[in-house]
């Protein structure tokens, strides 16, 4: 199940058609007019979408499941996390030394990491440890 949900969303064209249901209302001739794909291209990523349970069709719109839903927020806190990607290699690089106190780490994540979706991620992994 899980590589066919990242087989749904693995092109940048099925990501901006997934996060543009996301985030609008439309049916499926907008999607399709917005988009630059073909229309073969358009329906091949949209039936994807659907077999893989992330969107569904409503009253001639497309919408996210509640499924998609948990998915695109996940989808969102990838993108953050590749927004602060060069922070979290510093983060890393701090890790690998035994000498930064527990807590002296978990103040430098507060300060380098604006997102509070990834500062927690990260603090919970430091406390595990």
């Amino acid at each position: 199940m899980l590589a066919k949900v990242l087989k749904s969303i693995s092109d940048d064209d099925s990501i901006d058609l997934f996060r543009y249901i996301a985030t609008n209302d439309s049916d499926s001739e907008s999607l399709r007019s917005k988009s630059s794909m073909t229309r073969k291209q358009y329906y091949s990523r949209m039936s994807r979408l659907m077999k893989a349970g992330l969107i569904k069709r409503k009253n001639g719109k497309h919408t996210l499941t509640a499924f998609g839903k948990v998915i695109y927020d996940s989808q969102i806190t990838i993108e953050n996390a590749i927004n602060s990607y060069w922070k979290l290699k510093a983060i890393d690089s701090l890790e690998m030394s035994d000498d930064l106190p527990v807590e002296e780490r978990k103040k430098l994540i507060d300060n380098l990491i604006e997102n509070n979706g990834i500062r927690e991620i990260l603090t919970r992994k430091l406390w595990i440890l």
